[in-house]
């Protein structure tokens, strides 16, 4: 996709952009000398991983800079003609509602809980008319119905599209996007996307996509900026970008990306080392402490931006390292995992779950979450449970850990005390304790002395890859992936027989996230556990599972080895999330629709309304899971049994 030529203007213009914040009464060095220009209709992605400086680049340009944080600003920030490192609130309020629109990661937290989406676009639009149009625009179904509704009656992905709306109620010349995608399911992201694609079509205005995953820049974006130590270390038009990445990092982000190609016989390729602390920057190349091509010189010497045509790169030695060999050795898996199916762990049979109405819904009757569940996990066997939110795969794990009861259906565990990874470990992880002191809390109940805990602490740390020193930090201090690394060392301090895993890689940085899973399938090999794996990432799924367990609406649809569920989907929704998968210079795919309501499910198969080879008998009864030629494959769909 290029850029419209009707008009090469730029729309935005960032110079030499310097911008310090304060955090604990130390001023921190967060952009250090950005330049960017976008041109009408392009659309610019931003890529990094986090701690790179794009999301302080986008306030920046938005001019939300937050107060607390005392910002110095050096440089110029030209948008539209109005320069923001300068303008006042009046300024700044006119442009906000008029020339430039912002979406956020979080749409939830963006938009107002006691509101209903009418009334909170009436702040931005002219009339009801005009909300219910925008609405249409952004392709919510329904509109004139959504109005009335509240943000928590909306799925992750309508809400997403009502901040799109808000953002373009303006007819703003630039759209400036924090992470849009990164907390939705595979086959939302793709229809955000596809939707940015058109509103620049339609609307002739510019984009800027902050993500830190470079496939998903690559489905809609014209150019892509490279952000490393808050400086740009490499830009190009994405293609060829793609193609041939000039600087180490550029490579390294591509190479340690999550891929459902990966071979599976060896370990995931990771990124070593942190990005680096704006507290103690080295002097030289900021991805020199992590760059294999690095040599002295790098170290001492800060590099400009190199400019080569539409091509330029922050790398002193670009012109003479081979980054296509660039790849250190694959390091193979051990030998596999010791499994043995005749052991179960866990198994369910028929497992049932109906929430009670509460709250918000308590004028609504209860609603049903899981449909007669049916699955078994062997010992030390690793299975994923893959769908879009709301299909009940973290309830059916809530159900293994006792976080809740089941209504129907038997679920016999037989570790008495499985552990859980959540998403967010710096949630799940007590604020005020030591590491060292919520790894010893789980030790408690230990016939062990002080001292005994105190090693078994030290070596649960080493096993999962941390250094000593971290014991006495608490959580805020440490990365997101010494975070999770220490979630992990808490559930394995006493070895479980299964661990239970939900999207304990969904918010982390793609080097983060394989050297996470490394982890994972390492200690799996080592401790002899059983892995359940939440997760709405296929690519990830095929990876760290021995099978993969697709669900749709509380039910199982398809379940199989891993990898003949990938390469060999039969279920029509497995065949719609597969295609939906970003991957670098791919075309986009999508499913249509929304998942249906859990108050108000369909007749029949559940997914005959999104289902693009439904036929009538789909509507009217519901198959079962049967084979699919291989006694192994089992698939629920109408059409299976017809073959």
């Amino acid at each position: 996709m290029t850029a419209p030529t009707s008009a090469r203007e730029h729309v935005a213009e960032v110079v030499d952009l310097h911008v310090e914040l304060t955090r604990e009464r130390v001023s921190l060095p967060v952009l250090r000398g950005i330049d960017l220009s976008i041109e009408r209709g392009e659309i610019v992605g931003l890529v990094g991983e986090s701690g790179s400086g794009k999301s302080v680049l986008g306030l920046t340009m938005l001019g939300l800079l937050p107060e607390e944080a005392r910002p110095v600003v050096h440089g110029s920030v030209r948008i539209d003609g109005t320069e923001i490192t300068t303008a006042s609130a009046a300024a700044l309020r006119d442009f906000h509602r008029h020339r430039v629109g912002a979406i956020f990661q979080d749409p939830m937290t963006s938009l107002d809980p006691t509101m209903r989406i009418g009334k909170q676009m009436l702040e931005v639009a002219d009339s009801t008319a005009q909300v219910i149009s925008l609405l249409k625009e952004v392709g919510v179904p329904d509109p004139a119905r959504r109005v009335n509704s509240y943000p928590h009656e909306l799925s992750g992905g309508l809400r997403q599209r009502v901040m799109i709306a808000i953002a373009i109620a303006g007819s703003p010349r630039l759209i400036i996007a924090d992470e849009p995608t990164t907390a939705l399911d595979v086959t939302v992201q793709a229809q955000i996307l596809e939707l940015f694609a058109r509103l620049r079509e339609e609307l002739t205005c510019s984009f800027v996509l902050i993500t830190h995953d470079l496939a998903v820049a690559s489905q809609i974006a014209d150019r892509i900026f490279v952000l490393y130590g808050g400086r740009v270390a490499e830009i190009g038009p994405t293609s060829e970008l793609l193609a041939a990445p000039a600087h180490p990092y550029t490579s390294a982000l591509l190479r340690s990306r999550l891929d459902e190609e990966a071979d599976k016989q060896f370990m995931l390729p990771t990124l070593s080392g942190e990005p680096p602390d704006p507290r103690s920057l080295p002097p030289g190349c900021p991805f020199a402490p992590r760059c294999q091509f690095g040599e002295p010189a790098c170290e001492t010497e800060l590099p400009g931006l190199l400019l080569k045509g539409d091509r330029g790169n922050a790398c002193r030695r670009s012109d003479e390292i081979d980054l296509n060999g660039s790849a250190s050795a694959r390091q193979r898996w051990p030998a596999d995992a010791s499994v043995d199916l005749s052991t179960a762990v866990v198994e369910a049979r028929s497992v049932e779950f109906v929430a009670a109405a509460s709250g918000v819904f308590r004028k609504r009757s209860a609603v049903r979450i899981l449909y007669g569940v049916d699955l078994t996990v062997g010992s030390g066997e690793s299975i994923a449970l893959v769908g879009e939110s709301g299909c009940g795969k973290t309830t059916f794990l809530r159900a293994v850990a006792s976080l809740v009861k089941p209504t129907g259906g038997s679920l016999v565990v037989s570790d008495p005390t499985p552990q859980m990874i959540f998403q967010d470990a710096g949630s799940s992880l007590t604020p005020w304790l030591s590491v060292g002191e919520i790894i010893t809390d789980r030790l408690r109940g230990a016939r062990m002395s002080a001292e005994a805990r105190r090693e078994r602490m030290l070596e649960t740390l080493a096993l999962v890859g941390l250094p000593e020193w971290i014991a006495s930090q608490r959580p805020g201090r440490i990365s997101g992936g010494q975070r999770q690394r220490v979630a992990i060392a808490r559930a394995i301090a006493v070895p479980p027989q299964i661990l239970l895993c939900d999207e304990p890689t969904s918010a982390l940085d793609a080097s983060v996230a394989a050297s996470v899973l490394n982890l994972l399938g390492d200690l799996r090999r080592k401790l002899g556990m059983a892995l359940l794996f939440v997760t709405h990432d296929l690519g990830v799924a095929r990876l760290v599972a021995d099978r993969m367990a697709v669900m749709y609406l509380g039910r199982i649809v398809e379940i199989g080895d891993a990898e003949e569920v990938l390469r060999n989907p039969r279920h029509p929704y497995t065949q719609s999330l597969i295609a939906s998968i970003p991957r670098p210079g791919g075309a986009r795919a999508r499913v249509t629709g929304e998942p249906p309501s859990l108050f108000n499910p369909p007749a029949g198969c559940a997914f005959q309304p999104r289902c693009p080879s439904a036929v009538p008998a789909c509507s009217q009864r519901r198959p079962n899971l049967a084979s699919s030629g291989n006694g192994a494959h089992l698939v629920d769909c109408v059409l299976e049994e017809r073959l």
